[in-house]
């Protein structure tokens, strides 16, 4: 059987709300792990061993985000430039702020999370 992703894993303070902004802003599910400290953010909640696409597994922890750019962070397509401006302003409704991490002049649009994780709308191609 071949390697392949199944989760992205994002550290939270407030996992439940973050997995509520990831779920929303994907139109995803959310689901709350066994433990109490996971929440899984899926196209039809977790299905494991084999998911159906990547899933957000994202993990309560003591310490907020330091102020370093992140070392992964998600890249979400868009289909035209009227859906790129449409996805920004509904991810901003949801909560996502506009970010400068130093990317200049580029044609997709930096944001993060509600507790700063960037991530980036791409442009189409």
């Amino acid at each position: 059987m071949a390697l392949r992703p199944v989760q992205v894993n994002i550290k939270a303070l407030d996992h439940s709300a973050v997995g509520r902004f990831w779920a929303e802003a994907l139109s995803w599910s959310v689901s709350s792990g066994q433990s109490g400290v996971t929440t899984y953010v899926g196209p039809g909640g977790l299905v494991w061993p084999d998911p159906s696409a990547v899933g957000v597994d994202v993990v309560s922890v003591p310490e907020p985000k330091t102020t370093t750019k992140n070392r992964v962070h998600l890249d979400l397509a868009t289909t035209s430039a009227d859906h790129q401006v449409e996805l920004v302003a509904r991810l901003q409704d949801l909560g996502a702020t506009p970010v400068d991490v130093g990317q200049g002049d580029v044609p997709w649009t930096v944001l993060a999370d509600p507790e700063g994780h960037e991530f980036c709308v791409l442009a189409p191609s």
